[in-house]
């Protein structure tokens, strides 16, 4: 049965209207016009693509199974043979040789070039196989240039087929980019790294090596002695760090913990000083004048070594003796110093003062003991006498400085010895700080207090807050010029000079008398017989040699006891 149709599996004869050129407009004047190319050799395809006539229909194609068979199609006739193709000769020929890769003139197909891929989008559901045409029609071969193979359309499907999914139609012919990628086609993955990126990370190796070769130089030229001609200096090894127990070091490293700096402060004045621990309760001994100005109601700060600070209290004080204790609470880790002998001190031992002159704290001196027994006499700045310290000191030629008042003054064991208390100054008119109440620095004259009298006095400020004085019960004529001291003729105030059932009273002796030696020592005024005397304990008996009318005399008393301020 025919129709008039074209047989479905055969190509039509003229190409689909989609794939015409459009003719360029006539080329301006400035154009070289190109000669248009005959028309491409048309090729007979029927010679396999039909049955001759009469011929019965050649079997069909037996297709994958499918959910329905299509229907038999009855036989169509064959189409219409092409017109022969235009020899080759009798076409019209280009003045050059045909480039295979040049840009084709308007109207003409390009050069030849392979498909692109075509990508067939994912279906929802399985889609039916697709009908394959029987005895494909053979591609012609192009005489002259190659030409490209037209698409060839799709088979038409049988009726009630399902069509097959079709991929992406390609463009027009006269729209294609023989090197450009297809239709559909997946493109390219972008270059991860730029060239700016290329030349970030060049520069970070090129910096990364210039370290590393610069880094190793460097470690090479130091342990080769460096630069040619650089001077390098000799120096020996450091050695051990440790250091003698009875070296200057040693003993300052085990004395520190146990010193501390006091900052007081009340009534209108301030002041700083030193004091050391006595014992694990947190009883510090310092000087009373260090804490007088606290004595009512200012504030006592202590700080150690460790830069720990407390607040503490006043325990109590004696300005006889130069003396206080203070005492801080809630303070753990205490170190407290050893107490020596000061009775078996030798002149030439060596010593160490430690304290803060100047407020400069943990400040470590070293000398020895320049005399002892030294009689020196301290304050007075109150005018009544009230606050005169009577100390037979230990000398020594130790740096002591305006803030070591109260400090410890060690032995080559590391055992408090004395107190420092006092320095005589350059110029200074008396004994003390500053020598008469200046800030001068030290001349090498110290005065401590010897530690047998410190802990007396010390144990009693703690257990009674009071300290006792030993006494002979006489007045003393502190103006006279002569050689020893005198006994005054009247007391203050009137009083008898020798007191009553004294302790000299009862010695036997009188108004007048001149005392020259205790305990065979020489004394050459009042304050040295008063210093000789504190430095014992009430209840001690001393030997007295005195002079009566140009006679010599001996007399041995009991020191008797009074109730220190």
């Amino acid at each position: 049965m025919d129709d008039g149709k074209p047989n479905w599996w055969s190509r039509p004869s003229t190409p689909p209207e989609a794939a015409r050129i459009p003719t360029p407009p006539p080329a301006e004047e400035d154009d070289f016009p190109l000669q248009a190319p005959g028309a491409a050799p048309k090729v007979d395809m029927t010679k396999d693509a039909a049955p001759a006539p009469g011929s019965p229909a050649p079997p069909e194609p037996t297709p994958a199974p499918a959910p329905e068979a299509a229907p038999e199609r009855a036989a169509e006739p064959q189409p219409e043979p092409e017109p022969a193709p235009e020899p080759v000769a009798a076409r019209p020929q280009p003045l050059h040789e045909p480039d295979e890769y040049r840009t084709p003139p308007y109207g003409e197909p390009g050069p030849w070039a392979p498909a692109p891929p075509v990508q067939h989008p994912a279906a929802s559901a399985p889609a039916p196989p697709a009908v394959t045409a029987p005895h494909p029609a053979p591609v012609p071969q192009p005489v002259t240039a190659p030409q490209p193979v037209p698409a060839p359309q799709a088979a038409v499907p049988p009726q009630g087929a399902v069509p097959p999914p079709q991929g992406p139609v390609p463009p027009a012919w006269g729209q294609y980019d023989p090197w450009g990628a297809g239709p559909g086609a997946v493109p390219p993955p972008a270059r991860k790294k730029s060239r700016r990126g290329l030349a970030l990370v060049g520069a970070l190796a090129f910096a990364l090596l210039t370290g590393v070769i610069g880094g190793g130089v460097g470690a090479y030229v130091e342990r080769n002695g460096g630069i040619a001609g650089a001077v390098e200096l000799p120096q020996t090894d450091a050695g051990t760090t440790d250091r003698a127990p009875d070296s200057v070091a040693g003993i300052a490293a085990r004395a520190l913990p146990g010193v501390v700096t006091l900052h007081v402060s009340g009534g209108g004045s301030a002041g700083t000083g030193t004091g050391f621990v006595l014992d694990n309760r947190g009883h510090i001994l310092t000087n009373n004048h260090v804490v007088d100005a606290a004595s009512s109601s200012g504030d006592i700060t202590v700080t150690f070594s460790s830069g720990e600070t407390a607040s503490a209290k006043l325990i109590g004080k004696d300005a006889g003796y130069d003396l206080a204790v203070v005492q801080v609470t809630r303070v753990t880790g205490l170190k407290p110093l050893p107490l020596g002998n000061s009775d078996a001190v030798r002149v030439g031992d060596p010593v160490v003062a430690i304290g803060a002159p100047f407020d400069l704290s943990n400040t470590v001196t070293s000398g020895i003991i320049s005399a002892k027994e030294r009689p020196i006499t301290a304050g007075g700045e109150k005018g009544d006498g009230s606050d005169i310290s009577y100390v037979d000191a230990l000398q020594t030629d130790a740096p002591i400085n305006p803030g070591n008042s109260g400090g410890p003054l060690l032995d080559g064991k590391g055992r408090v010895i004395g107190i420092n208390s006092a320095i005589r100054a350059a110029g200074g008119s008396g004994d003390g700080e500053g020598g008469g109440g200046g800030q001068a620095g030290s001349i090498g004259l110290g005065f401590a207090i010897p530690i047998n009298q410190g802990k007396r006095v010390a144990e009693e400020l703690i257990n009674t807050g009071k300290a006792t004085h030993p006494v002979i019960g006489v007045s003393l004529d502190m103006q006279f010029t002569g050689d020893g001291a005198r006994v005054g003729d009247k007391g203050k105030d009137g009083t008898p000079a020798v007191t009553p059932d004294g302790p000299a009273a009862k010695a036997g002796l009188r108004p007048g008398d001149v005392i020259t030696k205790v305990d065979g020592q020489r004394v050459h005024n009042g304050e040295e017989l008063i210093v000789k005397i504190r430095a014992h304990r009430p209840g001690d008996a001393l030997a007295l040699t005195l002079t009566r009318d140009g006679r010599e005399l001996t007399r041995t008393l009991t020191l008797g006891s009074a109730q220190g301020g």
